[in-house]
């Protein structure tokens, strides 16, 4: 049944077991070296090796006359390097694998973390081939070694540390996607993988495509939009699900119980409702306890569904489990009964851009003893490059340095600063883009209480009151409309009246900072006296913002942004 798995493989040498006498310092104090390595499809990589171990760095990637023939290259199980061939253009449209998955194998392949951030919809599906390769391969692997150990143990009560083969709980494999057409994907993924000929080995595939199917946006409430819309919210846009999938050499089986099943794919919002809160009586994450892959797709999307569902799921990923679930503890490896294994767990973060929340992710909860890599390509132009109207941009910075005290400098600077420039002048038509939902409940307050005439849309306004503000600010009936990021990244609809726009913090997507300042074009062909020429765009920043700069500036101009005596800066772009 099982295929012999090189003891000298990353599998093994990752996760090989320790001796119990020996002192964790070697593990628990994370040492790292720093390498900058230059590669052609992932360009500019920082790679964290351990001190105290000697590293193999992945300096290149294998060559081959035929590029298919490089998963030879790698430490993969063979049925499954055979599968991907028998699938074809249903696996690997472009008719072979791609430099950047092959680069992206020889780094994930050696049980290092990955941050890439450059994830987009041209490489969406290189990238889950990539990881559903790497996940299946694992799971195969911790299978076929726990089947060759059962069958050479005689005595349940003598079995030998070179044995001690298993987690303290079944699940191995986390993945976190933000929809269920995205768990979808990745399941139809890993099917064609195991079984590109043989549909039938899928157990409960009826049930599942009835379920992370349908429920799509219409196509005339697509039309409307950007382009980048329809692809993020195509097919199923649930985000409450979870989904447990046990896995042998012959079968797939889907909505297999957690404790029993090998990989689960879930959402945050799913997982966070299965793991509940201390104090509730269904509060439970022993589940968690053995994951050694862990994956985020799309982690940029998360911070638009609820960023803390996933920062409480990361709180109880490898906790000691408070039961023992019938485990056999003679089979338990001993840094996973030692608490180790947050240290062995390989972290696997895919979004589009950089961001201060997922970067502190990587640096606070990620462990992996073997170190990280992580792109790190400069921004050369940004997204200011794309914005059509000839207005000055003004970009105030703002100069506390810890998260707190920039809240409440952002909230003066603009209270005390902006707000009173657009009173004094008549603006009309000022559009305030408020990323943060307790920013926009905080401004939201302050213009109540200080009777200022105002129009509000976020994520939770019933589209009644949605039309209501767009046509009063549209028809300069409030000078004022406050507006929250997410409503702008689900809903994207179409503000018209916009004269004067002001960031009160960058927005988390960089595209959308050019996007909104377009906007302001359908007003400004409509301007009737020389006041409404006036036209201004203005963005509050932070040292905490500097990912969204450089994104939106480039790299160069943040950099300089950021050092800079100045706290204000214009910049001017000429109309295409």
């Amino acid at each position: 049944m099982t295929e012999i798995i090189d003891s000298l493989s990353s599998f093994c040498t990752h996760f090989k077991d320790v001796d119990p006498a020996d002192d964790s310092t070697s593990i628990e104090v994370e040492k790292f070296d720093e390498n900058k390595l230059l590669w052609p499809s992932l360009r500019q990589l920082v790679l964290k090796t351990p001190k105290y171990v000697n590293p193999v760095i992945p300096n290149e990637v294998p060559k081959t006359e035929n590029p298919i023939l490089a998963l030879d290259e790698f430490q993969i199980q063979t049925s499954l390097k055979n599968n991907i061939r028998k699938a074809g253009a249903a696996l690997i449209p472009e008719g072979s694998t791609t430099p950047l998955q092959l680069e992206m194998l020889s780094i994930i392949n050696q049980y290092k973390d990955l941050y890439y951030t450059e994830r987009n919809f041209d490489n969406g599906e290189q990238i889950r081939l990539v990881y559903c390769l790497h996940v299946l391969d694992h799971v195969l692997k911790t299978r076929s070694i726990i089947m060759a150990n059962n069958a050479s143990i005689t005595s349940k009560f003598d079995v030998p540390d070179e044995m001690r083969d298993q987690g303290v709980v079944r699940p191995s494999v986390l993945i976190l996607a933000p929809f269920k057409d995205s768990a979808f994907k990745i399941i139809n993924m890993m099917s064609t993988m195991m079984f590109p000929n043989q549909k039938g080995n899928v157990i409960n595939r009826k049930r599942f495509q009835d379920e992370f199917t349908g429920e799509e946006i219409t196509v005339s409430q697509k039309s409307s939009r950007p382009d980048d819309f329809s692809k993020t919210f195509a097919g199923n846009i649930d985000d409450n699900f979870k989904i447990g999938i046990s896995i042998t050499k012959k079968s797939l089986k889907l909505y297999t119980d957690f404790y029993h099943c090998d990989i689960i794919i879930a959402s945050p919002l799913g997982l966070r409702m299965v793991i509940g809160s201390e104090g509730e009586s269904e509060y439970d994450y022993d589940f968690l306890s053995s994951i050694e892959v862990l994956i985020l797709d799309q982690a940029d999307v998360f911070l638009m569904q609820n960023w803390d569902h996933v920062l409480h799921i990361m709180d109880h990923v490898n906790l000691q489990p408070r039961k023992s679930h019938d485990t056999d503890f003679s089979r338990v490896r001993y840094w996973a009964a030692n608490g180790w294994s947050k240290y062995y767990r390989q972290n696997l973060i895919f979004c589009s851009h950089p961001s201060l929340q997922i970067s502190a992710l990587v640096s606070r909860k990620c462990h992996n003893y073997a170190g990280c890599a992580r792109t790190a390509n400069p921004v050369a132009r940004g997204t200011i490059s794309q914005v059509v109207v000839s207005i000055p941009h003004i970009f105030h910075r703002l100069t506390d340095t810890s998260a707190v005290k920039t809240a409440d400098e952002r909230f003066e600077v603009f209270t005390q600063k902006l707000l009173p420039q657009c009173q004094d002048n008549l603006k009309k038509g000022v559009l305030i883009y408020v990323p943060s939902y307790f920013d926009f409940i905080r401004l939201r307050n302050y213009f109540i209480s200080e009777a200022i005439s105002f129009a509000d849309i976020c994520e939770y306004t019933k589209d009644k009151k949605v039309a209501e503000a767009r046509d009063m600010f549209f028809h300069s009936e409030v000078n004022y409309l406050l507006y929250s990021e997410r409503f702008h990244f689900f809903m994207r609809r179409r503000v018209r009246g916009i004269r004067h726009l002001i960031f009160y913090q960058l927005p988390t997507f960089p595209h959308f900072y050019s996007e909104l300042c377009n906007l302001m074009n359908d007003a400004n062909k409509r301007i009737k006296t020389e006041e409404d020429i006036c036209s201004s765009i203005t963005g509050i920043y932070s040292k905490f913002d500097a990912p969204q700069l450089a994104s939106i500036v480039s790299s160069d101009r943040a950099a300089q942004m950021l050092a800079s005596k100045k706290d204000v800066h214009m910049i001017m772009v000429e109309s295409t």
